[in-house]
């Protein structure tokens, strides 16, 4: 029996990457304009971490989390479940928040999550995070919320809505917690298990529980919004404010506690109907004591981590195209021990300047490697054998229009690929902007005239 991909992992095929590299190229670019850096953490860390920092009484530490032992015996960690925490410890153990705050730092990373694996839902899936540290303003809610929603439409995404909260500070959810306790204590002969266990401990967590049964109950339990202080309640109406002024939409939505306990104030939920039930496309909020809990002085943070599958399975079903694969520039085809040995010394050549150019590794007949040449999608195609070894000259032929045309292939053919590409740029361009805007650009239009 032949050996698997664990189950809820895929892999990544070669078809299929370049739209990884788009969608990551594009994150990095929209990271870059709101001044992020990126940060690369272990994928295992120290077990206490996540306990730390996510809370022990999370489905994610008390259920899925990956256990890491390298021997019997040996310490014992934990595969990253998800960004923020690992970010924090990096930026107290490095001195980064002794630097000028605030501190802009985002990833791209593979988390590890022990869930029944679904559509949109995988035990290893990945994560692009912004994390902001040393601001605690409602202008930093707001810019990092704005980062996420940049990101989504420059994708071209449709149909996902912002949905927002607060869960305000420790000080106004005591009062809070108390209004849950008495709420769900009528309940408890119907509350499962952990249910139970986080009525005690931490309330709010009833709000998030999977427990069919628990959710409906929750469905009427009380709601943060009327539990905030004043300071709370004018931190969130300066969020939306800002929100508003810069024109990003948004719904209040009350029940939206997230799965995390390191979150104060401000969270936040971009959801989508279109991907069944795990509709979250990214999510994030304020954790305003999460640094000082995992031993760092006191500095307010905020961030969020975006699903990378789940904005591929968005793409997909809405049929919007990431950039394509770059094609290759030109097959160099040929006919014998010689020719093959000048096709691969003009492809190394010509790939020290940027082009993709193949060659014959298979001793393909000349057929065979023309065939080769269409799937592979090449540009332009050139054949070597005796009679042009001798001459110095062969045919360059375009793979899409049939022409060809004579070229000295040690010294005119680099530039005549020069201007093959130039000129599929211009298209490119013209086509984009309009052949008109593309001739004023250019001057054209003044010189014919």
């Amino acid at each position: 029996m032949g050996i698997n991909a664990p189950r809820g992992t895929q892999d990544v095929l070669p078809t299929e990457s370049y739209k990884w590299q788009a969608l990551e190229r594009l994150l990095h670019e929209v990271a870059a304009l709101y001044g992020f850096h990126e940060l690369r953490t272990p994928t295992f860390e120290q077990m206490d971490l996540f306990q730390r920092g996510v809370g022990d009484t999370t489905d994610v530490v008390q259920k899925e989390m990956f256990e890491v032992r390298a021997q019997k015996g040996a310490d014992l960690f934990a595969l990253r479940p998800e960004g923020t925490a690992g970010a924090v410890r990096a930026a107290i153990e490095n001195g980064l928040l002794n630097d000028a705050l605030p501190l802009k730092a985002y990833y791209m990373a593979s988390c590890f999550r022990h869930e029944r694996p679904q559509a949109g839902r995988l035990r290893e899936f990945h994560q692009f995070g912004c994390e902001l540290f040393g601001a605690a303003s409602p202008a930093a809610d707001a810019e990092v919320i704005a980062i996420a929603d940049h990101a989504l439409k420059m994708l071209g995404l449709k149909g996902i809505e912002l949905n927002l909260n607060s869960i305000g500070c420790p000080e106004c959810r005591r009062n809070y917690y108390q209004a849950l306790r008495t709420y769900f204590e009528t309940y408890t002969d119907r509350l499962c298990p952990t249910c139970l266990v986080r009525l005690e401990k931490n309330p709010m967590r009833l709000l998030d529980c999977k427990v069919p049964e628990c959710g409906e109950i929750a469905k009427d339990a009380p709601v943060m919004l009327d539990y905030l202080c004043e300071d709370c309640k004018t931190h969130f109406e300066s969020v939306k404010s800002r929100l508003y002024s810069q024109g990003i939409g948004f719904k209040i939505n009350p029940r939206i506690v997230r799965g995390l306990d390191y979150y104060t104030r401000t969270v936040f939920e971009f959801i989508s109907t279109g991907i069944g039930a795990q509709g979250t496309v990214c999510a994030g909020g304020r954790y305003d004591g999460l640094v000082q809990e995992l031993g760092g002085k006191p500095t307010p943070g905020l961030g969020f981590g975006m699903g990378l599958e789940r904005v591929l399975l968005l793409l997909e079903e809405q049929g919007i195209a990431l950039q394509e694969p770059r094609q290759c520039d030109l097959y160099i085809g040929s006919m014998g021990e010689e020719a093959n040995r000048k096709a691969c010394e003009l492809a190394a050549s010509l790939r020290r300047e940027g082009f993709w150019v193949e060659c014959d590794l298979m001793a393909r007949s000349v057929k065979a490697q023309m065939k080769y040449a269409n799937k592979l999608g090449a540009r332009m195609s050139l054949i070597l054998g005796e009679n042009e070894l001798q001459t110095g000259k062969a045919l360059l032929k375009d793979m899409e229009s049939g022409e060809q045309k004579e070229t000295a292939f040690e010294t005119e053919l680099m530039n005549l690929l020069y201007d093959a590409m130039l000129a599929r740029e211009a298209d490119s361009v013209a086509e984009q902007i309009g052949p008109d805007a593309f001739k004023r650009i250019l001057g054209l239009e003044s010189q014919a005239k």
